[in-house]
This record gives structure tokens, sequence and C-alpha cells, in this order.
């Protein structure tokens, strides 16, 4: 049973752990974006690995729960084409340690911009996928002048947003399950990056303690000013009513925009079909639904230009 919940669960969004084994599976690199630099910084008594690549607008990259920036292998030549792409491994994840820090993703969020100023950026557009997504979302609640655009994967504003058999799961999130996780591509990953890879129990049950948390950030939604952009899978993990609703507290889908887009909402939301919650960090599609919108391309033709256009 405790096997069935480990493989049903780890990855789950803004509070939980990453990516089915399927899903680490295929996403195993096939490009490469060359990395530009690479190093640590410190925040918050946590000693974070960074990675650079390409050149561009800077984008802050953040991965899932019990994955690192190499979980975005598979799109990362896509993001770092016109990009400065910065993927931070976090607390505890990838080549960055665990501590004794508990994990939060308020104190994440605030090293987040201790890290993004040491590295000399003043503004970064945030790509975040679910643990990852929920970090982004906190350091752009806290640090707003140092988000330009924000781009949040499979994450969720609420633990209630969760389907009821995910929770379930969730709870069960601890370091007795370490044993079981030896033959995954998760295990795998882990000790081979990790500075102290016998810590591994000690993260399941730090994730498992954060998971417990009830949290609800809508009060904190409608504080955002910069322009957010909500993406999930059409069978994400979280329920199709907390998804609409998380759009709704941003000012989108509350009435129509109007023929001239007058009422347009500067917020976007996509549904991508055919992806869960296990397979959108690496989906080909994601790098077309996001990169539009975190390079501020917003004009599309009306319908008068169709017609003139074929007069």
């Amino acid at each position: 049973m405790l096997k069935t919940v480990l493989m049903t669960l780890l990855a789950t969004a803004t509070l939980t752990v990453p990516a089915a084994v399927r899903a680490q599976e295929a996403a195993q690199p096939k490009a490469d974006a060359a990395t530009e630099k690479s190093g640590y910084v410190e925040a918050g008594g946590i000693n974070y690995y960074y990675e650079i690549h390409g050149s561009g607008d800077p984008l802050l990259l953040l991965h899932g729960g019990l994955g690192s920036t190499g979980m975005f292998a598979p799109i990362l030549p896509q993001l770092a084409a016109n990009r400065t792409v910065i993927g931070v491994d976090l607390q505890g994840h990838g080549h960055t340690a665990l501590g004794d820090r508990p994990i939060s993703l308020e104190a994440i969020g605030d090293d987040m911009a201790t890290v993004v100023k040491a590295l000399g950026y003043d503004k970064v557009d945030v790509l975040g996928y679910s643990f990852g997504g929920g970090v982004g979302f906190r350091f752009a609640v806290q640090h707003p002048e140092a988000v330009r655009r924000l781009a949040l994967v499979s994450a969720g504003y609420a633990r209630d947003g969760f389907y009821a058999d995910i929770l379930a799961q969730q709870a069960q999130v601890g370091a007795a399950m370490a044993d079981f996780m030896k033959d995954t591509p998760m295990y795998k990953s882990y000790v081979a990056e990790a500075p102290k890879p016998e810590d591994f129990p000690r993260l399941l049950d730090a994730m498992g303690k954060l998971m417990t948390v009830d949290y609800d950030y809508s009060a904190d939604v409608q504080t955002l000013k910069m322009p957010v952009m909500l993406v999930f899978g059409d069978s994400d993990m979280y329920r199709p009513e907390h998804v609409i609703k998380f759009y709704q507290l941003l000012g989108g889908g509350l009435k129509d925009a109007g023929w001239m887009r007058e009422n347009l909402s500067r917020n976007r939301l996509a549904i991508i079909p055919n992806r869960t919650h296990y397979d959108m960090f690496f989906a080909p599609e994601l790098t077309t639904t996001v990169l539009p919108f975190l390079n501020g391309q917003t004009a599309v033709k009306n319908w008068d230009d169709v017609v003139n256009e074929s007069q």
C-alpha cells in the first residue's frame, strides 16, 4: 500500500513532491543548453546551488519537489534560446543541502530575493512548477519589486484545491518511504547530486511536514500587481473549480473581454490538453505557452484584420 501511494503521489504541486516514475523516465534530457555559470549563494542559512544558461532577459526557473533544475532538461534549450535562465536548486533538493531549517515557502521565497540580488539582477521573470510554483508565488508576494512577470505551472493558492485523495496521499509522506524509493529515478538523482545523500529520509520528513500545513493565500493573490499566468494540465491534481477561482482572484474570468478586448485581463490562464501534473514540466507545449507571456507579447489580430487581409 505504501509503495502504491509513493508511486501515485510523488509529484504533487505547490506543497508536494514532483514526478511519478514514468514522468521522470520520460524527462531524461535529449538536448542540452550549455551552462554558462554555476555556483552557490548563501541565503537564510541555506547554501543554494544555481546554474545559468543562455542570454537575454533573466528568467528564474524553479523546479518541483524531490527534483532539481535538471528536471527541466528537455525544455531548457527552448527557454534559454533567448533568455538568461537562472535555475536554482531549492532547499534540500539537487545540489542544495537540506540544513536544519524547516522547509517553508515563505522562507524560501525570501531566499530567492537574496539569491537574485546576489547574482546581480534587480528584477526577473519567474517560472515555477509545483513546489517551485509555490516558492515563486511567495517570492512575488513578498518581493514584488523584484518580479516582472510570474508564470505558475501546476500550483494552487490553497491546500483545499487538491483532490481529496491527493491530500490523503500527502499525509503519508515521510522518512518511512525512503527504503521503498531506493530503485526510483528520484532517489538515484538525489544521491547523485546531494551534498549529503544520507539526508534523503530527512528531506521526506521535511516535505511531509510542509504538506500537512493548511494554507490559503487568496488574500495574497489579490495583492499581485505584476502580470501573472496560470498553467495547468486538463488532468492536473487540482480541482477545476480551484483553477478557475485562482484566475478569478487575479481579476480574470469575471466578464467578457469585449469586442476590442477592452475588458481583457492582464493575467492569463492556460489549460493544456492531454497533460497531467506528472508530465507538465517537460511538455513541449509548456514553452510555447509561457514564453509569449513572459516576453510580453499580447497583440493578436482582430476580426477586422482578418477580413481586411482576405480582401
